[in-house]
């Protein structure tokens, strides 16, 4: 296929890098695999708004400039993937710093977070100093996607995983998740209208869930 790239004509390394990720959804596409590999299908439910030709062509950009690349896994399934690159996965770190940003400004969007884009908002959010000394490794069960969320020295990671030897889990959609965390309301609440499922130790949890606390708006509509 013949490639046709559009530039900014600009030396800088942002320039260069913006070159490469700048089109809409690129860096959503990022986002998206940073946890791991997905299907084409996996990445449509998560970037609902994209179409199935955009996604395509941001995909076969992505790859050609080496962010990303496809595989077959092997049997039973014996599917293709997209997954992200060493050079797309050096992408995380301004990832991070951009969406801190951007929670920062105010919320136009009704549409509801992915399970990825949740992640990347816990990243985004964590706070060492209320973590303090937790030891913590938690399941998050959401929408049916199972990851393994970490607190310990202060730090948080999370991955997409089975679970295994954890202090808690967490059962929910990405939307209550969402609320739980970055709104007013309690576990019990959310527990008694069905919305998550607690399992293991209910103080690790509750626990958990006070250490990503909702950005402060700046900026003139703040």
């Amino acid at each position: 296929m013949t490639f046709v790239a559009r530039t900014y004509d600009d030396p800088c390394g942002l320039a260069r890098a913006l070159n490469l990720v700048g089109d809409r959804w690129a860096l959503l596409v990022v986002r998206e695999l940073l946890l791991g590999p997905k299907r084409f299908s996996d990445l449509r439910r998560g970037l609902p708004g994209a179409s199935q030709s955009m996604l395509t062509q941001r995909l076969t950009e992505l790859e050609h400039a080496g962010v990303l690349g496809r595989r077959q896994l092997g049997p039973p399934t014996s599917t293709w993937v997209y997954e992200l690159t060493e050079s797309g996965h050096a992408l995380a770190p301004a990832l991070l710093e951009l969406a801190r940003w951007g929670s920062r400004t105010p919320l136009t969007s009704t549409v509801e977070m992915s399970v990825d884009a949740l992640a990347l908002a816990l990243r985004t959010t964590f706070d060492a100093a209320a973590a303090g000394d937790l030891r913590a490794r938690c399941s998050l069960v959401v929408d049916g996607d199972r990851l393994v969320a970490t607190v310990e020295d202060g730090r948080f990671g999370i991955v997409r995983a089975e679970a295994d030897a954890v202090d808690a889990e967490l059962e929910s959609s990405a939307a209550a998740l969402r609320a739980l965390v970055f709104t007013d309301e309690d576990v019990a609440t959310a527990e008694a209208a069905g919305r998550v499922t607690v399992r293991g130790c209910r103080v690790v949890a509750a626990r958990f869930l006070t250490l990503f606390p909702r950005p402060t708006p700046t900026g003139p509509h703040a």
